[in-house]
């Protein structure tokens, strides 16, 4: 009887001992009265409650992605955020073979914020935020050929845009801002290729970009009427209409003649 007495009293100790050492541990460890922190910070953070309010619905969760409504965002990167939601492509009106260039529905701050957390959630390409500064020392004639080599055969030598297959078409670059063409040649939306650094350094594109502001968009035709710079098409066309038209009053004055 004495010894259960004993065990007894050993288990109520051991009892009140561990009691008293989670009380002090509670009380006085700082781990155990710490919040968890926010996933994300800054900017991110603002753009997430953006996303969640005008993108979740297409884009899913965190972005993942929803099937018949909108591809996964993880891996785009902010350039291709910029691109989309700073030219008011996205949201999308409807459905349909592009996305149209349209008045965007965010603030410059709240594009920003919301490349900020699809950058943070799967990373991706950036436009810098020197892309002004690298155009002071840009080349213009290495620009222009650029620009021949790469762009001319969708965008046209004029940048007035064209077509291409399945209803799609290369559109206008009037007008473009300078971080809009920078983020369309990283992130390659619709049928444009991507253009990273390995294809095109930071300076050659830097020398592209300040062809289209300082030459294609800023030439005034001082020959005259531009006729959409569309190329030799319109340029044709235009040439055949007059022509036709040419020959048939000369065909009536020739009969009215004779």
């Amino acid at each position: 009887m004495s010894r259960a007495r004993r065990r007894l009293g050993a288990t109520a100790r051991l009892l009140t001992a561990l009691v008293l050492a989670g009380g002090v541990y509670a009380t006085f460890a700082p781990a155990a009265r710490a919040q968890e922190e926010p996933r994300f910070s800054g900017a991110a953070a603002q753009g997430e409650a953006l996303f969640n309010v005008g993108c979740i619905t297409c884009h899913g969760r965190s972005a993942g992605g929803v099937e018949g409504r909108g591809p996964s965002l993880v891996g785009v990167g902010a350039a291709s955020v910029e691109f989309q939601v700073g030219t008011g492509r996205m949201p999308l009106a409807r459905q349909e073979a592009q996305a149209l260039r349209k008045p965007p529905q965010y603030s410059d701050e709240e594009v920003r914020q919301l490349a900020a957390y699809i950058q943070e959630i799967g990373g991706g390409p950036v436009v810098p935020d020197n892309v002004e500064q690298q155009l002071d020392d840009a080349d213009l004639a290495r620009g222009g050929e650029l620009f021949r080599i790469n762009c001319s055969q969708c965008h046209a030598f004029g940048g007035g845009g064209g077509a291409l297959s399945s209803g799609k078409f290369a559109p206008s670059l009037y007008p473009a801002s300078d971080r809009t063409i920078y983020a369309a040649m990283l992130s390659g939306p619709q049928n444009m290729p991507v253009f990273g650094d390995s294809q095109l350094t930071p300076e050659q594109k830097a020398d592209i970009i300040a062809y289209i502001q300082q030459v294609v968009q800023d030439d005034r035709d001082p020959g005259g009427f531009n006729l959409g710079r569309y190329g030799p098409s319109t340029e044709g066309l235009a040439i055949f209409l007059v022509g036709i038209i040419a020959l048939v009053f000369a065909s009536l004055w020739i009969a009215g003649k004779s």
